[in-house]
């Protein structure tokens, strides 16, 4: 009994330049070793009455949907600064499955074999990788921030060649779409720009249809996006999230994060925290985030250029005179949402000292981001520990003033904006470890667990809270790829 879809195909619709219909290449021996049920229900995929083996078909390509129409995206990316053609290298997707609620979402195979723009590389996955991205793109969504989500973890049976041999998997990955601002920069850099407009009108169709009859439609996108992105970075700031690989073909147009590669998250508070092997330099640094995005869609703001304006210098005056806005709303938006992670509901100006203060104290004494942020919303401190030194219980003193007035409201504030639970990085590597080397996957299921309900603080789950001493000395994040 072949499994019912709701497909649509829209995006091929545009031109033809924008993508390349491929198939994925079938896998020696596929075996399903993650379906995310609740997911499949929101999409209205009833598989709870399909056996192992037509789900392990289905989610590796081997056996794709009847009303299927597979494809690999087009787009280009500034990779750490510097402009280059890219594209699906190991991705291809199915399709737009249409939701009983009438929502739109791609449906896509990563690691389903070489596309047109694979460019050398095997168009594969290995499943330690497929894991990380399931596991933190979960956590990211129960954490209440926008992302692409995980559908199923297929291993194929086959391996792949990295830097030792590895198990191939195939993750199913559904996101609101994979437009990239690296998508409309392929759009104005290549075929003469010619497919841009087609691109833009489709995007606002799409993602932001409320624009449509705006004075000026590319602008007001722009503007829209920037804001998408603004909100999405806060929520990062929020938890400690390091995304690790800001390029611009990893930023999504609807405001998404995407694309998990050398992902972590924050222990000791320092904004210059870097994991990533590949970012030597510390571009993609915790505290350099929002400037990046900042300098990301400075990028989306040129490629746009042609949509704004008829001559090229009122299209620069209007872009520049919108995108000047982002440092001082990112700044405004910032220390309230850090307010809120203190219980003040109101932000006043002054308030900037007290939360400046709390993370200089952090910073100096490398107390844990997520932890601190815990013990405050608890008003609970761990005996002999740094919370109980001079300079802290100042601080506190002048904290619990502030939040006197309205308590209750304080707690709240706190306990919506301070998780319990995160990934953290050394639970996380472990899992995988256990998955990939031992086939051990109750590790990784006790984890999902727990980051599936991060805001409820529970006792007797104090180890998945734990921070050992040093833990991130020497630990790097890779891309997977």
């Amino acid at each position: 009994m072949e499994i019912t879809w709701n497909l649509e195909h829209t995006y091929q619709q545009l031109p033809e330049a924008l993508f390349s219909t491929i198939h994925p290449i079938p896998v020696k021996a596929p075996q399903l070793v993650l379906l995310n049920q609740n997911l499949a229900d929101e999409l209205g995929l009833h598989l709870e009455n399909y056996d192992v083996a037509t789900l392990s078909a289905l989610f590796s390509g081997n056996q794709i949907p009847k009303d299927a129409q597979p494809m690999a995206q087009a787009y280009a990316g500034h990779q750490f600064g510097q402009f280059t053609m890219l594209g699906d290298g190991r991705a291809i997707l199915l399709g737009e499955q249409i939701t009983p609620k009438g929502e739109r979402y791609d449906i896509q195979l990563k690691g389903s074999g070489r596309t047109p723009y694979s460019r050398g590389g095997d168009g594969r996955a290995h499943f330690s990788a497929m894991l990380r991205e399931y596991l933190i793109s979960e956590a990211m969504h129960f954490l209440g921030i926008p992302t692409s989500r995980s559908l199923a973890v297929v291993i194929t049976g086959e391996p792949v060649y990295r830097e030792k041999v590895r198990h191939g998997a195939i993750l199913t990955r559904v996101a609101s779409s994979h437009i990239r601002v690296g998508t409309f920069e392929y759009a104005r850099n290549f075929h003469e720009g010619k497919y841009l407009k087609d691109l833009l009108q489709y995007s606002i169709a799409r993602h932001y249809p409320e624009l449509d009859e705006s004075e000026n439609p590319a602008l007001a996108f722009f503007e829209a996006v920037m804001d998408k992105q603004l909100n999405l970075i806060l929520h990062w700031m929020r938890v400690g999230f390091i995304h690790g690989v800001m390029n611009t073909d990893n930023m999504s147009i609807p405001g998404e994060t995407i694309d998990y590669g050398p992902c972590a998250f924050m222990n000791a508070y320092d904004p210059m925290t870097v994991f990533s092997s590949i970012d030597t330099q510390g571009r993609y640094a915790y505290g350099n985030q929002p400037f990046i995005a900042h300098w990301n869609l400075g990028c989306l703001g040129s490629a746009l250029l042609p949509e704004i304006a008829a001559k090229t210098a009122d299209a620069v005056k209007l872009a520049q005179e919108s995108i000047n806005k982002f440092p001082l709303a990112y700044e405004t938006k910032w220390l309230e949402m850090m307010g809120k992670k203190l219980g003040i509901a109101q932000i006043k100006p002054s308030d900037k000292a007290l939360v400046d203060d709390l993370l200089h104290w952090m910073k100096k004494n490398k107390a844990d981001f997520t932890n601190t942020f815990l013990y405050l919303r608890r008003n609970a401190f761990p005996q002999d520990s740094i919370y109980q030194e001079v300079d802290f219980k100042a601080w506190l003193q002048l904290w619990q003033e502030r939040i006197s007035e309205n308590r209750t409201k304080a707690q709240e504030l706190m306990d919506q904006n301070n998780p319990a639970f995160i990934p953290r990085n050394h639970l996380v590597e472990a899992t995988l470890e256990a998955a990939s080397n031992d086939g051990n996957m109750q590790p990784f299921q006790e984890l999902l667990a727990v980051l599936q309900d991060p805001y409820t603080d529970k006792p007797g789950f104090e180890k998945f809270q734990e921070v050992p001493i040093e833990v991130d000395k020497g630990f790097q994040t890779f891309c997977g790829t």
